[in-house]
Order: C-alpha cells, then sequence, then structure tokens
C-alpha cells in the first residue's frame, strides 16, 4: 500500500465537502473498509455511525467534478442557481401548475423470479411512487402532511411511464437480469445505468440494485446550470443521469401486500424522497460540510454534519448552538430513520422551481408525455429474451435460453404462438398459455440441444389469444450472446496511471489461464501525471482473452487524483475493445479473436449511418435485427449501447462532439465515426 502525503487531503477536501481529514496521513485500505467514489470509510467509521455512507450522493458529484473539467463546482452551481432562486420567489405565478414527472424503474437482478431479493414486485415498486407523491405534495392525512408553517407543497409529483422509448407501451417497470448479485457504485455507473437508460430529457430514470457496499442507501445525480449564458457548456452526463438505490430502500411498508423486502428503518420510501431531493438541486441541510456550511435555504437552520444524524426524532436537538433555530430533524435531507421525516420547506421549493426552469434535462421533464397512455388494444403482446448467465468465458455453454412475455392489451392474455429460432437456425415454434392480467408478465424456459454454444436468439409473437397481435411494433426481440469477437491479431494497449500508480497493476490472460502480458505495480509520481504507457500486444487467433486491471485501494485510476484511463484498441485504432478508468478495486472484460469473421472494415462496408452530423436520431442502415451498439466518446469511454431499434439508435442525450459507433451483429463488427451537434 502507498503513502499519502497532506497534499492528498487537501486535494480531496477540495471536492468533499466537510470530509474529515483524517485519510492525510496514510493511503491504505484494510479488507473491511470500503471506498465510495474514491472516498475510504474505515469499518469502525460505519460501525460508530452507519449513516456516515447512508447518501453517497456528495461523493458521486465530487467524483463527476473530478472527472468531466468542464461541469460547474459547486460555487459556480450556486452562484448560477441564486438569483433564479430569488425569482422564483418573486414569481408566484410559476408555482401555480402541477408538474408530472414520468419515472421509469430499472429492477436490476440477478435472474430471481418477480418478487424475490433483488427482482422486487411491482407493488413494491408502485409503493416508492405513491410515498414519494405523498412527501412532495404533501398530501393531507399521509405520513407526507405536516403543519409546519414553512412546510411546502412542492408542487411536483410522479408517474410511471406509460409510454416506452420506441412509442410501445410499458408500465414503467423495467426489469433487468445483469447476471450479478451485487453492485458497488462506480460498476453502476460505468456498467448498469449506459445499457438500461431511457432518454433522460424524457424520463426520471430510477436504478434499484443490490448494493455490495456495506451501509449505501442511494445516491443521485446532481442537476446542471450548463448551457446557460457565462457557464460552462458541459451539461453532465447524460448516460448516467438519474438515482440509484438499494432495493431494500426502494417501497414503504404502509402498502406491503406481503411480497415486499425492505430494510427496517428504511422502510418507507424516504431514501428516494431524500435522493430525487439532491436529483432536484437540494443540498444536505448541514450543506455537507458544518455549522458555517449553508444549504442554500434561510429556513433550513444550520446542523453541524452527518456525523450528528440522529433516529429517534428529537426535535429539540441543537448541533449548532451558535446559529439561530434548532435542527430540523424531520426533513427529507436530514439523515434520520424514514419515520421521522415529513417536510420540505418554502425555501427548498424555491430551490426546486428554479432547477425545474433551467436546469436543460430537468427543463424538458416538464414537458415529456411519456406518463399519458397511448391507445391501447384488447390483444397485444410483447417478449423480451432474458440474458443468459453462464459462467466467465468467451462462450455460453447452455441447454436453455428464456423468454419473458408480457401482456400489454386491456383482455387477460391466455395464449401466445411464439416463433424462436437460435445461432442462424431454422423458426420453431413455442406455445405458451396460462393467465395475464394487463402489464403482468411471465417467464418461460425454452430447451435447445445440450451443449450448445449459443451466439444469438431471435424471437417473433405470432398469435396472442388465437388471433393476430393487434400491435406489431413490440413483437419481436434479439439478442446476441457471448464475448465479442474481432478479426485481427495486434492490438494497442494504453494506460494512463494516476498519480498513485503502486495502487495499479494489470494482466491478459489466454483461454489457457497463460498470463501473456502484465504490469505494474508502478511508481507513485505525486504530484504529476505519469507518463502515458503504450504497449502493442501480438494475440494468437481463434482463443479467448481474458484483460484484467487492478486498484489495490480501490478507487480505479480516475477518482480525483489525475485524469487516468486505459484501452485496448485494434492497431488502427478504429475499433475499441475495452476501455475505462472509473471502477473500484477491479475492471475486466472478456473477448475473442478469431479469423472465421469477415473484417471490420467489410461490416463498416455494409452499414451506414445518418445524417451525420445527428442532432436526437442516428439511422443505421444495412444490419440485421439483432445488431447491437456501442457509443464511444473521443477518448474511448463508452457513453451509451443497446439494442439498435428499427435501424435507429437515440443519441439526443450525448454531449456535443465526436463519437465513435461501434454496430455488431454476432458475426460482425465495425465502426464509423460521427459527429453529436
Amino acid at each position: 500500500m502507498s503513502k499519502r502525503s497532506l497534499l492528498k487531503s487537501i486535494f480531496l477536501s477540495a471536492f468533499f465537502l466537510g470530509v474529515s481529514t483524517a485519510e492525510a496521513q496514510t493511503r491504505t485500505k484494510a479488507d473491511s473498509d470500503v471506498v465510495i467514489f474514491g472516498k475510504k470509510y474505515t469499518n469502525n467509521e460505519i460501525q460508530e455511525n452507519p449513516a456516515v455512507v447512508k447518501c453517497a450522493s456528495t461523493e458521486y458529484e465530487a467524483r463527476l467534478q473530478a472527472q468531466d473539467p468542464g461541469r460547474m463546482t459547486d460555487a459556480q452551481f450556486e452562484a448560477w442557481l441564486a438569483p433564479l432562486v430569488e425569482k422564483a420567489k418573486m414569481d408566484k405565478s410559476q408555482n401555480n401548475g402541477i408538474i408530472t414527472i414520468p419515472v421509469v424503474v430499472h429492477v436490476i437482478h440477478s435472474g430471481q423470479p418477480v418478487g424475490f431479493q433483488a427482482n422486487i414486485s411491482d407493488n413494491q415498486v408502485i409503493s416508492q411512487i405513491t410515498a414519494m407523491n405523498n412527501d412532495y405534495r404533501k398530501v393531507f392525512g399521509s405520513r407526507g402532511d405536516n403543519t409546519d408553517p414553512v412546510g411546502a407543497d412542492i408542487m411536483i409529483q410522479f408517474a410511471l411511464a406509460k409510454v416506452d422509448p420506441n412509442g410501445n407501451p410499458t408500465n414503467g417497470i423495467d426489469r433487468v437480469n445483469l447476471c450479478q448479485t451485487s453492485w458497488n457504485p462506480d460498476d453502476v455507473d460505468v456498467k448498469v445505468k449506459p445499457q438500461t437508460i431511457w432518454d433522460p430529457n424524457s424520463y426520471l430514470n430510477m436504478w434499484t440494485v443490490n448494493f455490495s457496499v456495506q451501509g449505501l442507501l442511494g445516491y443521485a445525480q446532481f442537476p446542471s446550470g450548463s448551457g446557460l449564458a457565462g457557464m460552462p457548456g458541459n451539461g453532465g452526463a447524460a448516460n448516467s443521469d438519474g438515482v440509484v438505490a438499494g432495493y431494500r430502500a426502494f417501497g414503504s411498508s404502509d402498502f406491503n401486500d406481503g411480497t415486499f423486502n425492505l430494510m427496517p428503518g428504511s422502510d418507507l420510501g424516504r431514501t428516494m424522497t431524500h435522493e430525487v431531493g439532491h436529483f432536484l438541486g437540494l443540498r444536505h441541510l448541514w450543506g455537507d460540510g458544518g455549522c458555517t456550511v449553508d444549504d442554500f435555504c434561510n429556513d433550513t437552520p444550520n446542523s453541524s454534519s452527518a456525523g450528528n444524524a440522529q433516529y429517534n426524532c428529537n426535535d429539540l436537538q441543537d448541533s449548532c448552538p451558535s446559529s439561530p433555530g434548532l435542527d430540523m430533524v424531520r426533513n427529507y435531507m436530514n439523515y434520520t430513520n424514514d419515520f421521522c421525516m415529513n417536510i420540505f420547506t418554502n425555501d427548498q421549493k424555491a430551490r426546486i422551481v428554479a432547477v425545474m426552469n433551467n436546469s436543460p434535462r430537468r427543463a424538458s421533464l416538464k414537458t415529456s408525455t411519456k406518463d399519458v397512455p397511448i391507445a391501447l388494444f384488447p390483444n397485444d403482446a410483447e417478449v423480451k429474451i432474458e440474458n443468459v448467465c453462464a459462467g466467465a468465458g468467451c462462450d455460453i455453454i447452455t441447454n436453455q435460453f428464456k423468454l419473458t412475455i408480457y401482456n400489454r392489451g386491456t383482455s387477460t392474455l391466455s395464449s401466445a404462438v411464439i416463433n424462436y429460432s437460435f445461432n442462424g437456425g431454422p423458426n420453431q415454434v413455442y406455445n405458451w398459455t396460462g393467465s395475464l392480467l394487463q402489464d403482468k408478465s411471465s417467464t418461460v424456459t425454452v430447451s435447445i440441444p445440450t451443449g450448445t454454444v449459443l451466439t444469438s436468439v431471435s424471437a417473433s409473437i405470432q398469435t396472442v389469444n388465437g388471433v393476430a397481435d393487434q400491435r406489431a411494433t413490440n413483437n419481436t426481440d434479439t439478442k446476441a450472446f457471448g464475448a465479442p469477437v474481432y478479426p485481427f491479431t495486434t492490438v494497442v494497449f494504453r494506460l494512463q496511471q494516476d498519480i498513485y500508480g503502486d495502487e495499479t497493476s494489470w494482466e491478459i490472460r489466454n483461454g489457457a489461464g497463460t498470463i501473456l502480458y502484465s504490469g505494474g505495480p508502478y511508481a507513485d509520481t505525486s504530484p504529476t501525471m505519469p507518463a502515458l504507457i503504450t504497449q502493442t500486444w501480438t494475440l494468437p487467433l481463434n482463443d479467448c482473452y481474458t484483460f484484467k486491471i487492478f486498484d489495490s485501494f480501490g478507487d480505479g485510476i480516475n477518482s480525483g487524483y489525475g485524469a487516468g484511463y486505459f484501452d485496448i484498441k485494434s492497431q488502427d485504432g478504429t475499433t475499441v475493445i475495452y476501455s475505462g478508468g472509473s471502477f473500484e478495486d477491479e475492471d475486466r472484460t472478456i473477448f475473442k479473436l478469431s479469423s472465421n469473421l469477415a473484417t471490420s472494415e467489410a461490416l463498416q462496408a455494409q452499414f451506414e449511418v445518418y445524417p451525420n452530423p445527428a442532432k436526437d436520431v442516428l439511422n443505421v442502415t444495412k444490419v440485421s435485427n439483432r445488431a447491437l451498439y456501442t457509443i464511444y466518446s473521443s477518448i474511448g469511454q463508452v457513453v451509451a449501447k443497446g439494442k439498435v431499434q428499427d435501424n435507429k439508435v437515440n443519441v439526443s442525450g450525448l454531449a456535443t462532439g465526436a463519437y465513435i459507433i461501434t454496430v455488431s451483429d454476432g458475426e460482425f463488427s465495425g465502426n464509423v465515426k460521427f459527429i453529436k451537434r
């Protein structure tokens, strides 16, 4: 482990308001310690005060600022927001309309049945939306009601989306099996969000996950004022915008139908009330500092810090005796048990109004109509191919895959005929029978020959309830399986470490487990950045390769101590195999090199993209209906990924600039550069 100087503490405190300088002397990490977005918490800290890691929104914002120099600092954001808040207080007409924000909840699980562990039930999700509406609207007679003279009805309410990004009906609950039982916050940002997010200009994205970090309940991405006169143009990462919660802190036990799995003390939905408050521009009551640090709301008396969080609803607590007023223990932006919380204030409301009127992606939510139902038909089913979780190698070797059938019609779904094929083979028929009410689903297992190396599956609904399906746009799905495959033998590896190189090491192994290349630990270069490392690897064809990079402290190489990154590309630089930098203890990827594929240039000649430059939608032509895409920034970071839907890719959430889009259909992979305007 490396020794850290006082400079480290100064650098850290520049980003983390009110964070202790206890880490100033050393940079060590015990097995029982946790690191959240670059900030270490010892096991003793967690045991003495579990609230210390209750909400990671402040740490997350510091990480975003460290990674993106164009993102506003806290001081810049507050300087921009302050006059807008005053305007909101003066202009009462802005408060006359109720805003409804469409919500999508991405339930991230590892294959459990609905209602078990991380794959929480529909009703648990719905209870969370109800709890937030009670809190934000100060609904009379609910837990969100209060008689405090500064208590405010925020006049914002939330509704699960009724229309998905493809224009099809949805219940606003997106269940995704990502084949991993638990997640650290960095992996949520790098691996979960980009491949599941819906357009953040139209939806408030919420994710429920099983956190691997002890005590962490949730975190949110703060709004940005960028794009306005006099402010930096970068509005923050669109592909990470939203709110995340542990699945046991999502929902309210007030509405428990027996299927809920909630944590005592955090079982009334207030984690999301709190985190959405951050999403809408609110700070912790202690200003993420102490008695001398402001949350920029005059009607919330100063309080000292998260370390003074208390859970007995003590309304007489005064942690800042030199400042007027008692602690507002019951405020939603405080740290306390869910049953203690029940107030937003008028100044907090003014702050939210200013953000909703002026912060770009927040303002667009005011006019989104994704919560407005579209015309429904009696007989309408949707099919989805589930991920296959099978081992850590390049090939998926299995004897089955799973399909999920959703009833999107108004009639009870009792039967469906589904055509399916795998690995490009002939169509086969699956006859489903059951009883599904509207928006309910059934997951079925389709058997295939034992030992099949599964590369792709296609499925298409033929009939529902004995008649033709009345909506064709949600009848088909395709999915590619296995590691990505590339047709070249020479790859280039680049590594830009942060200033603490002795924490960094890496290796690449072949399918037999033999280490072919490796590096690190390196020398510390604090306070200056080390030189870029570039290596050329020659890797034999027709083999599987596993690359791993490690950080012994647990904060990756891009956490505020230098903009570290790594990437693995083709020799000509046009194909990005993998890239990253933001992780905790370890990041990895698996890929395959094969001589049986056409060259990427061949696919490049097959598919085209237009318009180029693109503003909202990038059209992708001449690809199969199973094509997948990954979009990389100019420095090789993954910014979006998903399936090419109807030959279109939504790029509206990307910042202006140059990108590379990689398109793969399971047999070919190629790249095209495009400009987002």
